[in-house]
């Protein structure tokens, strides 16, 4: 089906289409749009030989199994953009309720998030780590695609960690959702059968 349909008025003097503007939805629109929509938390980090950066994002998706690829986007607001951009890997941390404080941090505008250096340390490969996340996934950046005001991020997974509770535990524990400009815990409390 095409987006377009030229009626006999749309035509140029050369007997052209002239294809109308299609409507943009307002941004004040999207963005309230998007502030109802839940999104999964997690933590990005980089260091692409500047020092490390990190941010809280809630667009981390995967996007294939085989190969392991996962997606996120970055504004170009964030003060930790351009170092993850230009990153060769990042360390995406998956957080979960226990772990607010860490999304918290990331969240956190004009502070030093590596000060604390008891919650952190470096992998022996260099990116910077937040040990007390319950899972954290390192991937190498596989592509990079520049969108409005923001660059979307496809990182290929090389490496993992769950921390040492059993998966079960980690599984049972509360996750953590952002909406409405708020954190949310879920858990078997907010399921619907």
């Amino acid at each position: 089906m095409n987006a377009y349909s030229p009626r006999s008025d749309d035509l140029s003097a050369h007997g052209v289409a002239v294809a109308e503007p299609i409507p943009v939805l307002p941004a004040d629109v999207f963005k309230m749009a998007f502030r109802l929509y839940p999104g999964g938390v997690s933590l990005i980090t980089a260091d692409a030989g500047t020092g490390p950066v990190a941010l809280t994002a809630t667009s981390v998706s995967p996007v294939s199994a085989e190969p392991p690829l996962v997606m996120f986007s970055l504004s170009a607001l964030s003060s930790s953009t351009p170092t993850i951009r230009n990153a060769d890997t990042v360390v995406i941390h998956l957080l979960n309720a226990s772990t607010l404080e860490l999304a918290q941090l990331g969240a956190t505008s004009g502070i030093d998030r590596f000060a604390d250096t008891s919650r952190w340390q470096r992998l022996a490969t260099g990116e910077p780590v937040f040990t007390e996340a319950p899972v954290w996934i390192r991937a190498r950046v596989h592509n990079r695609m520049e969108a409005g005001g923001s660059t979307v991020i496809v990182a290929e997974a090389i490496e993992s960690s769950v921390r040492s509770e059993s998966f079960d535990a980690l599984a049972s524990s509360d996750g953590l959702v952002y909406v409405n400009r708020a954190w949310h815990r879920i858990g078997t409390h907010s399921q619907i059968d």
